[in-house]
């Protein structure tokens, strides 16, 4: 008997052979089956209960330099041909401009099952049960005087791909990721301060209803929005040439933004400039350029149990896989796909997907994560004299090679002489790559290297949204430049 799952590997076979039929020589198609549920809350009420479901397909052709792509929410065996014929027409269009033709690296050709590990699914879970958290923490917080608005969000997703490639791939996998996130914002006589939890735009990673049962939003409610408030009365963060210790998930945003999207390989090749620009890096430096200090060792990996991109394979069919990319502070990895890999002359990493049936896949980040170091954090603070302790990100500005940046954070605390001392506000910090890596001189691991999830990636035209992972533990940086420049 068969069941639904071989009726969408029909629909991808169908598209894979309508592409093939028309003239293609390479086809892949993925049927994608998505579930989401957002549930919100502000000031102690109901705010936003959302669900949505969608399902199609998506196929790829390539014809000699250039890829094509089609999709239809249609499941017919007529439509998934069409939508096939499709892409092999646009590619086809495409090749018309003279190029190099693609050649794709190999990969082992798999038949497999993948499923997120997880212990309670989030949509079994009652909603009165969800919609209780979200209300609950955010009418504790606005209880708190001082408080102005407080809001509370859960968000889930339930995703089914069936994978089919004109080289043999048949592949299914179930990919379960859960989330949450709380903020109180204060507002005073002359500014306004926000304060979240677990990071500021919410955490979420694979795994099921338990990820937000960890996280406890109802039992941190009160310390977010006291600090909220606190942060109305306290100094301002010194100005200067200072430590800069970052906590955890200031760090993976920092990763993120100038290791993650530098080391895009459509990027640095010049195939990509959407949305978030190019690269710094060229191809020649790699093995050879210093990234950061030797404490410094970057992992794109999409095995980590419970990271936000941990799968078994990537959109390409090649499976999920640890890479380096920068190891002992040399540059010496790229995050890649199939054809970029095989004109880089590298083995390709696994890091292709789409949002969605209906969007091209390209390449993303997986878990582009620190290595963590032989520190902690209290050690850091008892080796510094002088620095500002910077945690949970505020606002973000990098230049479009990935080059200059400058970041604010919520809250810091000053450090005197090893001691965290005063509290305090709007703390910035801004640098250049590679010298702001290369001043990393203690690293923190042990309990307190976390997978951190970004959700909200976006890039490509028309932009895409990616769902990345980071993981990294505190950290110090030597001599960096703190507050506003007098």
């Amino acid at each position: 008997m068969r069941d639904a799952g071989d009726e969408m590997f029909d629909y991808a076979r169908d598209a894979v052979e309508g592409a093939l039929a028309a003239g293609a020589s390479y086809a892949d198609a993925r049927v994608v089956l998505r579930r989401e549920q957002r549930i919100g809350a502000q000031d102690g009420e109901v705010e936003t209960v959302r669900y949505a479901e969608n399902v199609g397909v998506g196929v790829r052709a390539l014809v000699g330099s250039s890829w094509g792509f089609a999709s239809t929410s249609e499941l017919t065996d007529v439509a998934a041909g069409r939508a096939g014929n499709e892409a092999t027409a646009t590619a086809k269009a495409s090749a018309l401009v003279a190029g190099s033709g693609l050649q794709l690296a190999d990969v082992t050709v798999a038949q497999d099952h993948y499923e997120t590990p997880h212990q309670e699914d989030p949509f079994e879970v009652p909603l009165d049960a969800k919609v209780d958290v979200v209300v609950g923490a955010t009418r504790t917080m606005s209880q708190v005087e001082g408080v102005a608005v407080a809001t509370a969000q859960l968000m889930f997703w339930d995703t089914d791909k069936w994978f089919v490639s004109s080289q043999g791939h048949r592949i299914h996998q179930h990919l379960v990721e859960s989330g949450c996130g709380m903020d109180a914002t204060a507002i005073g006589e002359q500014e306004t301060q926000r304060r979240s939890y677990p990071q500021s735009f919410g955490h979420v990673g694979t795994g099921g209803y338990e990820i937000v049962r960890g996280f406890d939003l109802p039992g941190n409610a009160q310390r977010v929005a006291e600090e909220a408030v606190q942060l109305l009365s306290a100094d301002p963060c010194p100005s200067g040439e200072l430590d800069v210790i970052l906590g955890s998930s200031q760090l993976a945003l920092q990763i993120h933004e100038s290791v993650g999207h530098a080391i895009e390989l459509d990027r640095i090749l010049g195939w990509e400039a959407a949305f978030a620009g190019t690269s710094f890096l060229e191809l020649e430096q790699l093995g050879r350029l210093r990234y950061g200090s030797e404490l410094m060792n970057i992992t794109a990996d999409a095995t980590i149990p419970g990271a936000l991109a941990t799968f078994g394979y990537d959109d390409e069919g090649t499976p999920a896989q640890a890479v380096d990319i920068v190891r002992d502070g040399v540059w010496v990895g790229v995050l890649s796909g199939r054809d970029s890999a095989h004109l880089a002359g590298l083995p390709p990493g696994g890091m292709v997907r789409a949002d969605g049936f209906n969007r091209l896949p390209m390449v993303r980040m997986t878990n582009v994560g620190l290595q963590p170091g032989d520190s902690s954090m209290d050690e850091i603070v008892a080796e510094t004299r002088h620095g500002v302790i910077m945690d949970t990100n505020r606002s973000w500005s990098i230049d479009d090679r990935r080059l200059n940046f400058q970041f604010g954070c919520e809250m810091g605390w000053e450090v005197v002489d090893g001691e965290r001392t005063r509290m305090v506000k709007n703390p910035t910090y801004t640098g250049i790559t590679p010298q702001f890596w290369a001043s990393m001189d203690m690293l923190a691991g042990g309990d307190e290297w976390f997978p951190w999830g970004v959700p909200n990636c976006g890039k490509g035209q028309p932009m895409q949204v990616g769902h990345t992972g980071h993981p990294a533990a505190p950290a110090r940086f030597r001599n960096v430049r703190v507050g506003v420049k007098g």
